[in-house]
């Protein structure tokens, strides 16, 4: 048994130490009820409760909540539409978001794999200073796909 100032109180029976818990005006829990033999702890709950959900509260709101951001292409991009899009790639993986760029080959582009595969290596290449390449250009289906993730800032 556990006295409510941490200390040690030795083994007691269940009566004595629903006692001793009564005259401290607290409760008594079970913390380890595995154990041999069981060990209890007089502690106010209410308040312990409180507290630990107080943590959990504060632990959620420090996390920070990775999102995937999807771009979509055509192999036949002009420039300026890909500076617009490059623009957008570097504002997500600078609010700390994963990329996945997203090349559409529609009809006899699927021949022009190469093309798709360029602008997607140009893309990671310009934004280099901000994130890294997760997943490297692949064909699935229609579309060729690759994954950028925002560098870990030490």
């Amino acid at each position: 048994m556990i006295g409510p100032d941490g200390s040690q109180l030795g083994i007691k029976h269940i009566k004595e130490a629903l006692r001793l818990a009564q005259e401290h005006d607290l409760d008594l829990v079970n913390v380890a009820p595995h154990a041999k033999p069981p060990v209890c702890r007089i502690m106010d709950y209410g308040k312990y409760r409180y507290e630990q959900s107080k943590r959990e509260k504060e632990a959620r709101k420090r996390q920070k909540i990775i999102q995937v951001k999807e771009i979509r292409f055509s192999p036949s991009i002009e420039e300026h539409d890909l500076q617009t899009k490059l623009r957008n790639v570097r504002r997500f993986l600078q609010s700390g978001d994963k990329v996945k760029l997203t090349i559409r080959f529609r009809g006899r582009e699927i021949t022009h794999q190469a093309l798709g595969r360029a602008i997607l290596n140009r893309m990671a290449e310009e934004v280099k200073d901000l994130g890294e390449v997760e997943r490297q250009p692949r064909l699935e289906g229609r579309q060729m796909i690759m994954i950028l993730t925002p560098k870990q800032q030490s």
